[in-house]
């Protein structure tokens, strides 16, 4: 992959895929495909085909997914199989039929069983059962793991996969009925009041952001050739609670958070072992801290 090449990123316009866009810029990539929801509909598979027969790729990053939180998940299991399933395998095929160098197929750390050792390593995939509020989710990213595996050894394609932890940043989504328990809390923070918070705050989680993230796929890229997937992240957790804490700091909130203990808390703990991805040289860069202040910042510009 040179500067020149023809690069699709699919989703380009989500917190992961508009992550990726802005790494290849910063580093002269020039020739970059930004797939959204505008140009082409990718759980349609003509419409899929058709785009890439009229693009030509050279490589493709597949950042397009459905996503949500614990809600989302688990309030619309049936759209986030359909969804995920249709796109991915629109976009896997699509690339294998029209002669893809090398396809990034990005996945989540839900994959993994609800109650996997942790640091959790990339052998404990389908080891035991899932969480079940995400576990139509996950069988469609593990059902993608499998397509990338199958059609490199079935067709010699080069696909890889990668799973992430929990992950956050700009042009993140703060909807309280989808999104994620990061901008969940900052939304509900920063507009102040009577916060209630989902669960007793003990579950453990690591949070990446998405900068550090399109590094390590774009590492990944360049470097990473195996069938196995790959874990990104920390390897470093926090208890939800003392997130509420870094995120009432920096939004200034200085009310009282009262715990819903009557909802769920998902899995426990969800901590990445990464020392596959750590071995190709990639460290993550931005602390949390660091991390939470540039996505209050760009949310306070941009969804208040």
């Amino acid at each position: 992959m040179n500067k020149q090449s023809k690069i699709l990123v699919a989703g380009a316009n989500g917190m992961v895929g508009s992550a990726i866009v802005r790494n290849l810029e910063e580093k002269g990539y020039t020739n970059i495909i930004k797939g959204t929801r505008n140009d082409v509909d990718f759980t349609n598979q003509d419409e899929t085909i058709r785009y890439f027969l009229s693009e030509e790729p050279q490589y493709v990053f597949l950042a397009a997914a459905k996503v949500g939180g614990i809600l989302g998940n688990k309030n619309h299991k049936a759209e986030m199989i359909y969804d995920n399933l249709m796109i991915q395998s629109n976009i896997i095929d699509s690339a294998y039929q029209t002669g893809v160098k090398k396809l990034l197929f990005l996945g989540s750390s839900c994959i993994y069983p609800k109650f996997a050792e942790v640091p959790i390593l990339e052998s404990s995939l389908l080891s035991g059962p899932l969480e079940p509020t995400n576990d139509a989710y996950a069988i469609a990213k593990i059902a993608g793991i499998k397509m990338c595996q199958s059609y490199r050894e079935q067709y010699g394609f080069n696909a890889i996969s990668v799973m992430p932890c929990n992950l956050y940043g700009i042009n993140d989504s703060f909807d309280l009925e989808t999104c994620h328990v990061l901008p969940a809390l900052i939304r509900k923070l920063h507009e102040g009041g009577e916060v209630t918070l989902w669960g007793d705050g003990s579950p453990r989680r690591e949070f990446l952001h998405a900068d550090d993230l399109a590094e390590a796929c774009y590492v990944c890229m360049k470097k990473y050739d195996q069938s196995s997937h790959i874990n990104v992240g920390v390897g470093e957790d926090i208890t939800i609670k003392e997130l509420a804490q870094m995120i009432s700091k920096v939004v200034g909130f200085t009310g009282e958070i009262k715990w819903n203990t009557d909802a769920p808390n998902g899995t426990l703990r969800k901590v990445l072992n990464v020392d596959k991805i750590k071995e190709l040289g990639w460290e993550p860069k931005i602390s949390l801290e660091e991390g939470l202040k540039k996505t209050y910042d760009w949310y306070c510009l941009n969804m208040v």
